[in-house]
C-alpha cells in the first residue's frame, strides 16, 4: 500500500475528540465512588445520632468544609496532571490554601486554650480510629478514580498517584463527617488530616503500576 493511500485510510471517517470525556469520566467516578462511600459508612459505622441538629450549627460546615475544600483543589491539580506537558502553577493554591487554613486556625485555638484543654482538643476521642477510617472509606473511591485516570493519558504517575489518593481521601473525609463526633478544630488540622494522607501515600507508591497506560 502507497504511503499516501494509507494515510487516506486512517483519516477517513475521523470523529473529532470528545473534550467533555475527561470531565464526564471524572464525574461518573466521583459519584460512583461517593456513593460507594456512604454506603460503607452507613453498614459500618452508621450516621450520627444528632446529625440533624448538626445541620444548624456553623462549626458543622466549616468541619465539612475543610475536606471538601481539600477535594476541590486536588481535583484541580489532577486536571492538570492527567494532560501531559501541563504545569499545574497556581493550582497548588487549592491543595495549600485548605491546609494553612485549617492549621493556622488550629494554632489559634491552641494558644487560646488552657494547657490542661489542649490536649483533648488535639486528641478528641477516636484518634486512635479516625485516620483508618478515612482510609477504609477511600476504598471505592480510589478505585473509581483509579478507572478515571487510566482512562487519560498521565505522564508524571507518582504525582498524579499521590493527587488521586488525596482527592479519594478528601472526598472520604467529607462521608465520615456524617459519622464523625469530633468537633475541635485541631483534631481535623491532625487526625483528618493524617487519614486523607494515607490514600495519597499509598497513590505515591502504587501510581507507576496502577496508572501505566
Amino acid at each position: 500500500m502507497k504511503t499516501d493511500d494509507l494515510i487516506s485510510m486512517m483519516a477517513t471517517g475521523v470523529a473529532p475528540a470528545d473534550h467533555r470525556l475527561p470531565a464526564r469520566r471524572m464525574a461518573q467516578a466521583l459519584a460512583l465512588g461517593g456513593a460507594g462511600s456512604l454506603a460503607l459508612l452507613l453498614l459500618l459505622y452508621g450516621l450520627r445520632p444528632d446529625l440533624k441538629a448538626m445541620l444548624s450549627v456553623p462549626l458543622f460546615w466549616i468541619k465539612l468544609g475543610f475536606p471538601a475544600a481539600l477535594a476541590a483543589g486536588s481535583l484541580l491539580v489532577l486536571r492538570r496532571l492527567l494532560r501531559p506537558g501541563l504545569r499545574v502553577g497556581i493550582n497548588w493554591a487549592g491543595v495549600a490554601v485548605p491546609c494553612a487554613a485549617i492549621w493556622s486556625v488550629s494554632a489559634l485555638v491552641l494558644l487560646a486554650a488552657s494547657a490542661a484543654e489542649r490536649i483533648g482538643l488535639l486528641m478528641g476521642l477516636t484518634w486512635r480510629t479516625c485516620p483508618f477510617n478515612i482510609a477504609l472509606l477511600s476504598l471505592p473511591l480510589c478505585a473509581a478514580i483509579v478507572w478515571a485516570v487510566r482512562a487519560m493519558a498521565p505522564t508524571r504517575l507518582r504525582l498524579a498517584g499521590a493527587i488521586a489518593g488525596l482527592l479519594a481521601g478528601s472526598a472520604a473525609a467529607v462521608v465520615y463527617c456524617l459519622h464523625c463526633p469530633e468537633m475541635g478544630v485541631p483534631f481535623w488540622g491532625l487526625w483528618y488530616f493524617l487519614g486523607m494522607s494515607i490514600p495519597a501515600v499509598a497513590g505515591f507508591l502504587f501510581g507507576p503500576r496502577l496508572l501505566r497506560w
